[in-house]
């Protein structure tokens, strides 16, 4: 088994005291690298996965169009080498406009909208492609501490084509000015690795005067990793 070394500072660090949650649920001991080829190299195999024909329309799924501001999401995966991650199952998932997600558990004191529930999934092509539209998120308090804002993100989880390419993380929008003050996304140390985590406004993937592009292209493992982030 081949394992690529990754520069120092492209993840998350696993205790990062201003991300309070961290400290308690963040391993104390020194992490051990565990030799499994079987766990690594197999195929994932999701053959007849129930994915839907609007999946990638996260605004087509209530009455009414949802509130907000309709963008497109798109972009390439690719492995450690630059090749295509073909035929890999993503899922996204999302709050709304006003920063609340339809979720039960979420309280926070902005409106639900009946017709936006912010989660999707697809599968990308045979370039390695993706597409989605959605409804551009907004930001919301989440209690870490004081004035704790985060920055407007869409989450995603890419199941790669082995285990070992599984990644779970965040895309977030050019310029935002909760950067700076976020403990999420400042926990990876590295400028370019945080870099790695932001869209980029594309006129290309503009549609019309329908909806704004965004392109956010996504590498599983490898010194140009998309960093994890939840």
């Amino acid at each position: 088994m081949k394992f690529e070394p990754i520069a120092r500072g492209t993840y998350p660090s696993l205790v990062y005291p201003p991300y309070k949650s961290t400290v308690k649920r963040g391993p104390q001991q020194p992490l051990l690298r565990v030799n499994a080829p079987a766990a690594t190299e197999t195929p994932l195999g999701f053959g007849a996965a129930p994915i839907q024909p609007q999946d990638n329309d996260l605004t087509a799924h209530g009455r009414a169009a949802p509130l907000g501001e309709k963008i497109v999401v798109s972009g390439r995966v690719v492995d450690e080498d630059g090749q295509p991650v073909r035929d890999s199952l993503v899922e996204v998932w999302q709050c709304n406009s006003a920063g609340r997600y339809f979720h039960h558990k979420d309280q926070h004191d902005a409106p639900l909208d009946p017709n936006f529930f912010g989660f999707g999934k697809f599968f990308t092509d045979r370039d390695g492609r993706y597409r989605f539209v959605t409804i551009k998120p907004g930001p919301y308090p989440w209690g870490n501490h004081h004035k704790a804002w985060r920055p407007a993100h869409i989450h995603f989880s890419l199941f790669g084509n082995v285990l070992a390419q599984r990644l779970v993380t965040q895309m977030y929008f050019p310029n935002d000015p909760l950067f700076e003050f976020d403990p999420i996304y400042q926990s990876i140390p590295d400028a370019a690795a945080r870099e790695r985590l932001r869209a980029r406004f594309s006129m290309d993937e503009t549609v019309g005067d329908q909806m704004l592009g965004y392109a956010f292209d996504i590498v599983l493992r490898g010194r140009g990793a998309t960093p994890f982030g939840l």
